[in-house]
């Protein structure tokens, strides 16, 4: 029986809706992260474990009294991807094929792998992809997720289960908020100035996914019998989610209290691919409660109530921008533990 879980990158968008949910559901959590977040994204609730530390440092005393590992940490998003290379292949490949070898011999009995719809890259506009269609990573961040995958499937066996998930697009309200995700950006637009942004030219195909919808797929595998799942790929969204960019942009336009128009920007973005959703609706009987609109609205509603807000850590990658700037800064002007203040 699964008792207590590791949640790696537990402090970022999925982590800090997965967590409280685990503990809801009298799952043990040990949260692992660097928190570049801040600290304050998951609830004091007892059953919660908080270890700040980098998983490219992870021990055997992180693993220890585990019994499954959630490894959500990555470094997000193609342009962060793009700029820190090295990092994302570091933290998104090596350190999680690391930590999955490391559970395996540490006795663990479950290791899941959040993996990315993205390493699907292009495929043809007719085709419907299943989680036996060639992969075409066309990112770092979509290479290195299959790097991983490529690394921690191969260490199933009747003593240990791994499964792979390959998340759509994710969308929807979180305590790590994001705003460089497509529905929870174009929303934003559309609520601060009567505009969805949209890249061009519409026609791409992307599956979309909402963060509550796919953090219960993630405790559903918690507790699925292993012979199910064990070493097995699933695709997390839904048929109804698949969605050509331009006709969502539209479908937002309509579920918006306020009138709202579409402004194209960019270049056009060669990635599309639709996905089927079967395979994981068909194991695990679940279906996906929300829809793009359903999530249009509630973030909508949460900037109306002032719950979510834009700022520098709700884009990725101008956060990690700062944090690497402000390093800079404090190492050149740090003497002996201090600033002003010396101790």
């Amino acid at each position: 029986m699964i008792r207590t879980v590791l949640v790696t990158g537990a402090g970022g968008y999925i982590g800090s809706v997965l967590v409280p949910k685990l503990l809801d559901r009298g799952y043990r959590v040990r949260a692992l992260d660097r928190f570049f977040f801040g600290l304050d994204k998951l609830p004091s609730q007892e059953g919660l474990e908080v270890v700040q530390e980098d998983s490219r440092r992870l021990g055997p005393e992180h693993l220890a009294g585990i019994d499954a590992v959630i490894d959500l940490v990555a470094i997000s998003n193609d342009p962060s991807g793009e700029l820190f290379q090295e990092a994302t292949y570091q933290i998104n490949h090596a350190s999680r094929a690391a930590t999955a070898g490391l559970a395996r011999d540490l006795g663990v009995q479950r290791y899941l792998l959040p993996s990315s719809c993205s390493i699907y890259g292009f495929q043809g506009e007719d085709r419907l992809v299943d989680e036996t269609a060639p992969t075409n990573p066309l990112t770092t961040y979509a290479r290195a997720n299959e790097m991983a995958e490529q690394a921690v499937l191969p260490l199933a066996s009747d003593t240990f289960t791994v499964v792979v998930i390959r998340q759509a697009t994710v969308y929807g309200a979180s305590q790590r908020m994001r705003f460089d995700l497509a529905i929870n950006g174009m929303t934003y637009g559309a609520w601060k100035n009567g505009v969805i942004p949209l890249m061009r030219d519409g026609s791409q195909w992307r599956p979309m996914v909402h963060v509550q919808d796919t953090t219960d797929v993630m405790c559903l595998l918690l507790e699925a019998e292993p012979s199910r799942i064990n070493g097995e790929i699933f695709n997390v969204g839904s048929d109804r989610n698949n969605y050509q960019l331009g006709p969502l942009a539209q479908e937002m336009v309509r579920v918006m209290p306020r009138p709202v128009s579409i402004e194209w920007y960019g270049d056009p973005d060669h990635r599309s691919y639709r996905v089927a959703f079967g395979k994981v609706e068909r194991t695990l009987g679940w279906t996906a409660r929300w829809t793009a609109a359903d999530g249009a609205r509630e973030i909508w509603e949460g900037l109306e109530a002032g719950r979510l807000a834009k700022d520098s850590t709700t884009i990725t990658l101008e956060w990690y921008r700062k944090l690497e700037t402000w390093h800079r800064i404090i190492r050149e002007v740090e003497r002996y533990g201090g600033i002003l203040q010396l101790p």
